[in-house]
């Protein structure tokens, strides 16, 4: 029952997500046949890795609980795939209303772009205990929820614009300091 704003950041984000997987950084080392073979030019391979490590080095920032920071080496792919699925979504969800009239700015007091995200956010609602948190920062490949959602968020300039957050907020990032990989 919810339209398209919503399904396209929940549903989209995570088909968008698992397509990534096909060209994050354990992904790009196959080809189309599946056989690990590095088939992106030297050029491609060099860019990605510099944009890759922007995430590397934001991800590694959050600490999940007491000192424990996120191992960002061991959740890249996952992190690599969070965002481009989202970027995928966004774009997906754009194209596809583009030619539609459009409908009430706002529902549920929220407009289509704030309700795109609140999907995405709900995707991945969730909260630890401090003991499972910790154990989870140090071997799941997945970061924890709430970064999966913030760290992708802080990345669009979608998410800041939706929202009208200004400069200095916490959930803005200087566009020179955004993660841009695909």
């Amino acid at each position: 029952k919810l339209d398209d704003a919503p399904n396209y950041g929940n549903t989209g984000g995570t088909i968008g997500h698992e397509l990534i997987h096909g060209f994050d950084d354990e992904g790009r080392q196959f080809d189309a046949k599946g056989n690990l073979r590095d088939w992106w030019t030297k050029k491609d391979g060099q860019a990605f890795e510099q944009r890759a490590a922007c995430v590397t080095k934001q991800y590694a920032q959050y600490v999940v609980v007491d000192d424990i920071r996120i191992n960002s080496k061991l959740t890249l792919g996952e992190d690599l795939a969070d965002l481009g699925g989202l970027v995928l979504a966004h774009a997906a969800w754009k194209a596809q209303i583009a030619d539609m009239s459009p409908k009430p700015a706002d529902r549920d007091g929220l407009t289509p772009e704030q309700r795109f995200f609140v999907g995405f956010a709900q995707w991945d609602c969730s909260h630890a205990r401090p003991e499972y948190a910790r154990v989870h920062a140090l071997t799941d490949p997945h970061s924890p929820g709430r970064y999966r959602i913030n760290g992708v968020a802080v990345n669009m300039p979608e998410f800041e614009q939706a929202f009208r957050c200004k400069p200095g907020q916490k959930m803005v990032k200087p566009d020179a300091e955004r993660c841009r990989v695909w």
